[in-house]
Parts: structure tokens; sequence; C-alpha cells
């Protein structure tokens, strides 16, 4: 998504710019400059001026679309499916789940143990970590467009949903009740419930484990440890906001919940659609020779 979306209350898993994902990997803050005394406009190219020539491509090119608005497409595809069909109960519907005090003082404990250890990571994820599964992966967007895209994608599409619960359950933040808990960055201006990091980090995971599931059947088994680390790494991302006490263990039980759900909708898309031709595009881009 891009840099404006991306910071609505911290909900958001990618921004634009090369750490977050950009197609090319570098073009925020580009800038060229042209000369005042004779702009390129006004070159001439055998002895025409090159203002005059024309290009008449057919259409704009798919490459050429960046991850980011690429998952808008898909988003708008979604929003055809049967997702208003996701069920999702309330916080105490969700595993593991006993009471709230027992959640708050969860929280205090992680706050009081693990805060200062995690901080870095805390404050690193709170606007943007599709760079960090990409790192992962030792892959870029540059190197790896598809798979950036399924990221993307994962990444609105997931928010999306997210907002909607929030929207329906308005489950106060854990410092409304207890104030003490006083996280490290802002707490987001949206209900608590579910984690939307949670969401979005679980269903780029089960997203890129789509992929793999696309691999030739040889490859497969090699691409477990990287499955295992993905789970992982959406493990601790949501973890994480627990610990900053922005989030209760049952929010992120309930994004993982969600990611679920929302992968079943994804797959069921039409093989023609921006998030199925992503999806098999990156299996080519993990497909090895």
């Amino acid at each position: 998504m891009t840099s404006n979306t991306s910071n609505i209350g911290n909900a958001g898993g990618s921004a634009s710019g090369a750490s977050a994902g950009n197609d090319t990997g570098a073009t925020a803050g580009w800038f060229f400059a042209d000369r005042v005394d004779l702009p390129f406009v006004t070159e001439l190219a055998g002895g025409t001026p090159i203002a005059q020539e024309r290009i008449a491509p057919p259409a704009f090119p798919e490459r050429n679309w960046s991850a980011d608005w690429v998952a808008w497409r898909v988003l708008i595809d979604f929003t055809q499916t049967a997702w208003s069909g996701i069920a999702l109960g309330d916080w105490t519907t969700m595993p593991g789940f006993t009471n709230v005090d027992d959640e708050i003082n969860n929280l205090v404990q992680a706050a009081q143990d693990e805060r200062a250890d995690a901080l870095g990571e805390i404050l690193g994820q709170a606007d943007e970590f599709t760079s960090y599964f990409m790192n992962l992966m030792t892959t870029t967007p540059s190197s790896y467009p598809a798979t950036s895209r399924v990221l993307h994608a994962a990444n609105v599409v997931g928010l999306f949903v997210a907002m909607y619960f929030k929207a329906h359950y308005k489950r106060p933040r854990p410092t409304q009740l207890c104030p003490a808990l006083l996280p490290p960055i802002a707490v987001p201006g949206h209900a608590a419930y579910p984690s939307g990091h949670s969401t979005q980090a679980h269903l780029m995971a089960l997203c890129m484990g789509e992929i793999f599931d696309g691999l030739p059947t040889a490859q497969k088994p090699q691409m477990q440890p990287m499955r295992d680390d993905l789970k992982v790494l959406a493990d601790r991302i949501a973890r994480n906001r627990e610990i900053a006490g922005l989030h209760y263990p049952s929010d992120t039980a309930a994004g993982v919940v969600l990611a679920n759900q929302v992968l079943a909708l994804l797959s069921g898309m039409p093989a023609a659609s921006p998030y199925r031709t992503a999806v098999t595009n990156a299996v080519a881009e993990w497909t090895w020779p």
C-alpha cells in the first residue's frame, strides 16, 4: 500500500519506498533535474525535435503496475467475493481465551519482561513489515516482483477485513482498561479486535505457502524450512504488538482465524484475476532451474 495508507494508525504492513517493498526498490526519492537553458524536450534527433516523436502503446503495460496498486486491484476483486460471509465471533470465542483480566495480566507481564528487548522490532514493525518478509526470504521487489505483489495484496486485503470486524466489535484497546501499560508508540486510532498486524502477517505467510504449493513436487519438501520461518515471523510480529501493550492475545488469535478464511477466498478467485496471476508468476520466480 502507499505510504499514506500504511500509516492508518499503525494498522498497515507496508509503505512505499525501497525498505517497504517498492517495485523498483529504489524509486523513493528519485529526482531528475532538467536544464533551464536547454530542456531535454527541445533536443533534436536527426534534426527533428524529439518532442514531435510519438509512441503508441496499446495499453498501460501490466508489468508497470506497482505492487502497491496491484494490491488495490486485488482488493476490488476481493470485495466481489463472498467475503461478508466470513465468520468471526467475539474475543471470548478465540482459542485459549479465559477472561479479560487474565489477558491484561499477560500484557503487564510482557511489558515487564519482554518490552525492552523487543523495542527495536516493535518500532520497526509499527508501520510496515513487508520488508521483514522479503528480507527473510532473501528477496527484493526487483528480483521477485510477483512475490512482492502477492505480499502487498495480502497486506491490503488483510487490513480491509480486519477493519470491518474492528468496526463491528469496537473492542477497547488494552490501554483503555489499563493505562499503565503505556505503549512505546502511539496507540492506533481504531478498535483492538482483531489485530490488523496479526491478520496481515499471517495472511502473508499463508499466501507464500500457496506459492510454494505450486512448485514442482521434488522442490516442495525443500521449502518446508521457509514455511516454518514465515509462520514464526508472523507469530512474532503479532506477539510484538502484545508486548507493546496494543493488543490482547485474543486479538492475535482472531487475526490467525481471519487470515485462513481470507486465503480460502483469495485462492478461489478466477485464474485471470490479478491475485491468481501474481501467484502463478510468483511460482515461476521460486521454481528452481
